[in-house]
């Protein structure tokens, strides 16, 4: 039996996706591979945070979330990423909202 642990009670599903198809958008952390992505070994680094690129698919995850996979303009690899990890490139708003689990 495998546990999955949601990392939120939030259902994003039941609203239109943050992002969309060629939105350019800002990595918010470190995006390492943990064994799901093809051709690099555990733990090589996929993006790092800052590094941009655009939206080219939205998929799902867990009937739960909006997977977002970004095509990283300096490395090229394609990551599959949730919107609390992404913002919009030169979004005002994105920069002034407050990072989950602190206060504004």
């Amino acid at each position: 039996m495998t546990n999955i642990s949601r990392d939120s009670d939030i259902v994003e599903l039941n609203d239109a996706p943050y992002f969309y198809y060629g939105d350019k958008v800002r990595s918010k952390k470190v995006v390492r591979n943990d064994g799901t992505y093809p051709g690099k070994e555990i733990g090589e680094i996929l993006c790092r945070k800052g590094e941009e690129g655009f939206v080219v698919s939205i998929g799902t995850f867990l009937q739960q979330f909006y997977i977002y996979g970004v095509e990283f303009i300096e490395t090229g690899n394609r990551v599959g990423m949730k919107r609390k990890e992404l913002m919009l490139v030169d979004d005002p708003e994105e920069d002034e909202m407050p990072q989950e689990g602190t206060n504004p």
